[in-house]
């Protein structure tokens, strides 16, 4: 099969390309793609420019997946207001969207006086910031909340309205939002450069060109590249911070039921213990500078570090369990603060950028308030007749191992492919991977079908079903078993035949 007819069958819905788009945005991580659901519910044509394959295929998808309360953020700044107004909105938006959400708490632990005393500063600066229902709380309270918290410790900033969200499956439930009202995805479209012309810009990767009236400016760790492409550089530097991590298994859930954070140091909000909204434990992340943006490795040094950390909060923890290891790199902007606002010098560019941790718990308001800059830019805007506030008309997106047991009936009298298991670590059907494949943004690649359905993310990481997915894959799409890919390019899961 040749290239064209397979990008052709996997991107189906990218349909006929327009003259000129309305908005065109660069970068589907979270920031951009929750810009374009925002977009999306008005009557506008809205296009999304991604370098990679996937949504969410860069910071995004290797986060601590928190919805921070919004104490932490300094009072006044742009973190502060979009935190607390993004994790305000936040279950509203993953409950009409079908995604994995719990609004679990959080606790801030200290262990002496000087962490007391940054404690109480924290529930300053949170109440300034309208944070509600903060707390500190004593050592008996404390245990009794979490008795595997470390009896040394002798009190915690309670935020009850912090929680936690799968951000991959966020970031799809979005984007699959907004291509049913509209949007296009363009994927394999890395910027390198951008024209203005005279009725708004040219965007282009190699030989292919967007046009867009307006462009934001959503690439994360590359924001500052795009906008020195648009000739309007950022104001302030762009620090690549690599975050390792460590994935228990859901056999060790019991050790926190809120998100456990050390008292913050310079360096960041410190080392975690959370549970994750698939009910696995999370433990991580450090924080170091790396020089390359695309440094996601892994280190002996990194792990221990981690593992450090976590033991100081939950010293019975059993870091034996972990399942997995992993590294994301954040875009910390010298600065201190999301930088969201109009290039001064060129009429039509907008900047989302330097959006670090909050980031993800401020997604939702980022959207709304860059909807906002917009029209103050002057970009007319009516509200979409006829919008579609869940993902698609048709389609259900409940993973079988979620639906009870008379949904799960009703599916497989409808499609006998769910009763067919394929991942035993997690649960998952050819019902559900067979949906994947097919979903308004579709999976052609095993870690595409991975994060739609968590399929390979279990005990095992894809021991048993890796090989099953990719032949479901090579079926649904008529590609060749040994095209199929994990992920990248270069990631053939299959050479050739040994006999």
């Amino acid at each position: 099969m040749d290239d064209n007819s397979q990008t052709k069958r996997t991107y189906a819905f990218e349909r006929r390309l327009l003259v000129l788009y309305d908005v065109v945005i660069i970068g589907a991580g979270i920031s951009g793609t929750m810009c374009a659901y925002m977009l999306a519910k008005y009557d506008l044509s809205v296009a999304v420019l991604e370098a990679g394959e996937d949504i969410a295929a860069g910071s995004t998808r290797a986060n601590s997946a928190i919805v921070h309360a919004g104490y932490d953020a300094k009072e006044g700044t742009l973190k502060a207001l979009l935190n607390v107004r993004g994790c305000e909105m936040m279950e509203g938006i993953a409950k009409s969207l079908d995604v994995h959400y719990k609004r679990c708490g959080s606790l801030v632990v200290g262990f002496s006086s000087k962490d007391r005393e940054h404690i109480e500063l924290l529930k300053r600066r949170g109440e300034t910031n309208g944070v509600k229902e903060l707390r500190i709380i004593e050592a008996d309270e404390l245990h009794s909340m979490e008795p595997y918290v470390s009896k040394e410790a002798t009190c915690a900033l309670l935020a009850p309205t912090a929680g936690i969200v799968c951000p991959y499956d966020l970031a799809f439930a979005v984007s699959e939002n907004a291509v049913t009202n509209g949007a296009r995805f363009h994927f394999d479209f890395k910027v390198d450069r951008i024209e203005k012309t005279d009725n708004g810009f040219a965007v282009s990767a190699g030989e292919k060109t967007i046009k867009g009236k307006y462009v934001l400016n959503c690439a994360g760790l590359y924001c500052d590249e795009v906008a020195s492409l648009a000739g309007d550089p950022l104001p302030f530097e762009i620090i690549p911070r690599r975050g390792e991590y460590m994935l228990l298994d859901k056999a060790e859930s019991f050790i926190a039921s809120r998100t456990l954070f050390v008292t913050p140091s310079e360096k960041g909000k410190g080392i975690l213990v959370s549970p994750t909204a698939d009910g696995n434990i999370i433990v991580g992340p450090n924080a170091n500078i790396v020089e390359e943006k695309s440094d996601t490795s892994v280190t002996y040094e990194g792990l221990d570090e981690i593992a450090e950390g976590a033991r100081l909060i939950t010293p019975d923890i059993n870091l034996k369990a972990n399942i997995t290891s992993f590294a994301g790199v954040r875009p910390t902007p010298s600065s201190g603060d999301f930088y969201i606002q109009p290039s001064s010098k060129i009429d039509g560019l907008i900047h989302v950028a330097g959006i670090e941790s909050p980031g993800l718990a401020s997604s939702p308001a980022i959207g709304e308030y860059v909807v906002e800059i917009l029209k103050k830019c002057g970009l007319k805007m009516k509200k979409r007749k006829n919008y579609i506030k869940t993902r698609s008309r048709t389609g259900n997106y409940k993973l079988f191992c979620d639906m009870t047991n008379e949904e799960r009936a009703e599916a497989i009298e409808k499609n006998p492919a769910y009763a067919k298991m394929i991942c035993r670590c997690e649960n998952i059907t050819e019902g559900d991977i067979l949906n994947a494949i097919h979903r308004p943004i579709p999976a052609h690649t095993v870690d595409m079908v991975k994060r739609r359905t968590r399929s390979g993310m279990g005990r095992c990481q894809g021991g048993f079903c890796r090989t099953r997915v990719a032949d479901i894959i090579s079926r649904e799409l008529d590609i060749p078993l040994s095209e199929i890919r994990k992920f990248t390019k270069n990631s053939k899961i299959l050479y050739g035949k040994t006999k």
